[in-house]
């Protein structure tokens, strides 16, 4: 059976023998809910590579301490994938955002596209970015990442112009495109970057400024997907093709 894992604000300075005190939400979780008890084991992760091992020294309301047992500093990996998510309707954007998580991103970039029929605004917007960046918070624990995706703030068409002019590789996912992401040679090392549109698709305007700037304008195949699945397919047809998934 797997060991927990819990989330820590740093591991820095931590090795074998130190003690590290979780405390707030994580300890109360870990507590209360998960009913640890002194002299269990778990996992700490600080989600920027640093993954411990340890057993329950001492716990209390909003407190768990933990005596580590090992450390590990985790390289970060490469290539780096960015997905640029459309806001979607209902919990979709969640759903999209669990499973990136899930499958490896590093960065997940909210982008109000032309036909998104969500709208972030004042209130809404700052309660729809804390949840999606619960979602990926949660969905690395359950993953066992080593390393937390970001979360970005949203972005504009011109902000995400912008990305597609500093990645290595930038891809577009379009259902009318020509080409396949399949006939893409993806590197082994930088950053890729994929766009992913909403419901409603992408503007002709849309694809042009991201084509314009650099990108490929690829289709995955005769099927078109929900918002939702577009990223997790491509991420992981990108990432088969590269030594994170052939060497594990």
């Amino acid at each position: 059976m797997s060991l927990p894992v819990h989330l820590v604000p740093s591991l820095e300075g931590v090795a074998a023998g130190s003690v590290v005190r979780v405390e707030g939400d994580e300890a109360h979780h870990a507590v209360a809910v998960r009913r640890m008890r002194v002299g269990e084991s778990l996992v700490l992760t600080d989600g920027k590579g640093g993954l411990t091992v340890g057993e329950v020294e001492a716990t209390g309301k909003r407190t768990l301490d933990v005596r580590v047992t090992t450390y590990d500093a985790v390289a970060e990996p490469t290539p780096s994938v960015t997905v640029v998510q459309a806001l979607a309707k209902g919990d979709r954007g969640e759903r999209a955002v669990e499973v990136l998580t899930e499958v490896g991103v590093a960065r997940i970039v909210p982008w109000a596209a032309e036909r998104s029929v969500a709208v972030w605004k004042g209130e809404r917007e700052a309660k729809s970015l804390a949840k999606w960046r619960s979602t990926a918070r949660e969905a690395a624990k359950q993953s066992r990442r080593a390393w937390h995706p970001e979360v970005a703030e949203p972005a504009s068409t011109d902000d995400v112009r912008e990305l597609v002019t500093t990645a290595d590789l930038a891809v577009v996912l379009h259902e009318e495109a020509s080409s396949s992401l399949a006939a893409l040679a993806v590197p082994e090392t930088g950053t890729i970057l994929v766009v992913v549109g909403p419901e409603g698709g992408l503007t002709e305007d849309e694809v042009a400024a991201f084509v314009g700037a650099g990108a490929h304008a690829v289709r995955l195949g005769t099927e078109v997907l929900r918002t939702s699945t577009a990223g997790v397919a491509a991420t992981a047809a990108i990432l088969a093709s590269t030594s994170r998934w052939r060497h594990g």
